[in-house]
């Protein structure tokens, strides 16, 4: 019994340490996040729920999200930080993202149209159930540039929202350059599912993991109007 004790109590000790150093960091993450909501709250006060998603290296392909939801005027935590993928190349500075450039908007953005394969989705925002016809143009000279289109198409490029994997699964538009569109500035920036169990990087898209992803459908509610917030931690502190 002693042995057993001995050799225990090594791996407890760590156990408690690395929860400790998993507790900091998670705070660590939260409080950037509120800092984030508070430097952009001009933005922000038309809406009561916020997803921020942010990394410390531009250029990284990994990112963290953070939900919040604001009550009597103040924005709280409502998660631990989610894991999250943003674009192969990271964030483009504000006004700096191109077509095809393999990297994530920055800025402030409504969470628009929801694309779901299933007919029942454990959710109270309104979606359309994707079939083969829907698609979403990225051919720049397409008068249907950025927008989706279900049937024909004179499109000479697009993306097809219902795939045979799973990424499209649940599919939400990020309204970046949507109103108005403007030609070669990014099309197709959804929130959609990650390949496996770890969100990959991106075409320039938000990805998080299944699990994930039900929670925050769970939880979005129109009447707020879920909204998302992302980019460099750097320079989301820097915006006015």
């Amino acid at each position: 019994m002693r042995l057993l004790f001995i050799l225990l109590v090594p791996c407890l000790l760590v156990c408690i340490i690395n929860k400790s150093a998993k507790c900091k960091e998670h705070c660590a993450h939260e409080k950037k996040a509120l800092r984030i909501a508070k430097k952009n709250a001009v933005l922000l006060d038309s809406i009561n729920q916020l997803l921020v998603v942010f990394n410390e290296i531009p250029e990284s392909s990994s990112a963290v999200l953070i939900a919040m939801e604001k009550r009597n005027k103040v924005w709280r935590i409502v998660s631990a930080p989610i894991a999250a993928g943003v674009g192969r190349k990271g964030f483009a500075g504000p006004g700096a993202k191109r077509e095809g450039d393999q990297q994530t908007p920055t800025g402030f953005f409504r969470l628009g149209q929801l694309f779901c394969y299933e007919k029942d989705v454990k959710t109270r925002m309104p979606f359309i159930q994707t079939t083969a016809d829907d698609k979403w143009i990225d051919d720049t000279n397409s008068i249907d540039y950025n927008r989706h289109v279900r049937g024909e198409t004179q499109a000479k490029s697009y993306e097809k929202l219902k795939i045979r994997s799973d990424e499209y699964k649940y599919c939400m538009v990020i309204e970046y350059n949507t109103h108005p569109v403007v030609k070669d500035m990014g099309s197709a920036i959804f929130l959609h599912l990650s390949e496996g169990e770890k969100p990959n990087p991106s075409a320039g898209c938000v990805v998080v993991t299944h699990g994930d992803m039900e929670w925050l459908l769970s939880w979005m509610n129109p009447e707020s109007k879920p909204s998302i917030l992302m980019g460099n931690n750097k320079v989301l502190m820097s915006e006015n």
